[in-house]
């Protein structure tokens, strides 16, 4: 997967606050259940004193909704991913074709609905000092730019757009909350997810490292209440 990544996939080096979250990139995406609660299993010693997360039946539709992202999103491409015991890591990499809208590129038939709980804003912990927190907005209808009323105006700018990373994971969310709450009646994501552009291979290659490791870590994770 690194190697795909490299040159294709670099970006400029700042920040740029107006950045396009539906640009071709990739990113490092967490999202945590409400209240960090473990809904999704737990993680074991094992013989050589490693760890491993042992998912249940809502960490295994956690599972199974993330590697369908791309059936409904042909233009992305998964890095690697881990279910915790009250979050998931994963890299998704945007890769649309250069002069194709998002419009056309996306087949969401599948992930459809918005979980309650994407209607409202909550603080998150901060992952990374480059990280940044992006806004589930409920979404409205597009429409001309033209024809909208200054507060409809208003909605359809901080609404996810098509093809965007926010519409991707609020798809995703949705999934997974509709069969999650058929085993669990309060399961519950938090309000937002954590975000981190991917600027380069060194950096996509730490962070699928710090993913695919992560078990390993759960004694000093940041989202480990019992820590």
């Amino acid at each position: 997967m690194s190697d795909k990544f490299r040159n294709k996939y670099r970006i400029p080096p700042a920040r740029k606050p107006n950045w396009d979250y539906g640009r071709n990139a990739a990113y490092f995406i967490t999202i945590c259940t409400q209240n960090k609660e473990h809904f999704f299993g737990e993680i074991i010693s094992g013989i050589d004193n490693g760890c491993h997360s042992r998912i249940n039946e809502i960490g295994q539709i956690a599972t199974d909704r993330w590697y369908e992202i791309p059936d409904h999103f042909p233009f992305v491409t998964l890095g690697a991913f881990v279910v915790m015991p009250n979050h998931i890591h994963g890299i998704l990499i945007i890769d649309k074709n250069d002069g194709e809208s998002a419009d056309n590129q996306s087949t969401d038939n599948g992930f459809v609905g918005q979980s309650r709980d994407d209607q409202s804003a909550e603080s998150v912990q901060t992952l990374h000092a480059e990280s940044v927190e992006t806004l589930h907005a409920e979404s409205v209808q597009t429409l001309h730019a033209t024809s909208l009323p200054p507060k409809n105006e208003q909605m359809a700018a901080i609404s996810p757009k098509p093809g965007s990373i926010s519409t991707i994971i609020r798809s995703y969310k949705s999934a997974v909350t509709k069969q999650a709450r058929n085993i669990h009646a309060d399961f519950a994501w938090q309000t937002r997810f954590h975000d981190h552009i991917i600027r380069n291979n060194d950096s996509f290659q730490r962070i699928e490292n710090y993913i695919i490791n992560n078990p390993k870590k759960w004694a000093d994770d940041t989202f480990n209440d019992y820590r």
